[in-house]
């Protein structure tokens, strides 16, 4: 094989890359890596139903617990 034959090979080849480059930043690029990251996350939070009474309970239980400070209210003008 001679070097032009080489060289439009290449040629070939950076064309195909510069047409598909969108499609394939989506699955190699660094917005895949952080979206696939994302979706990790994602996967590990779990919906709490109301109807849950030991997370009712805790809300009810820290909302208790927080300190509160009683400030004077002003009349308004």
């Amino acid at each position: 094989m001679s070097w032009p034959w080489i060289v439009l090979l290449a040629l070939g080849v950076l064309l195909v890359v510069a047409a598909e480059w969108p499609r394939v930043s989506g699955v190699v690029g660094a917005d895949a890596r952080r979206r696939r990251e994302r979706e990790r996350r994602k996967a590990k939070l779990r919906v709490v139903s109301p109807e849950d009474d030991d997370f009712v309970e805790s809300v009810t239980r820290d909302l208790d617990a927080l300190p509160t400070t009683e400030e004077p209210r002003s009349k308004r003008p």
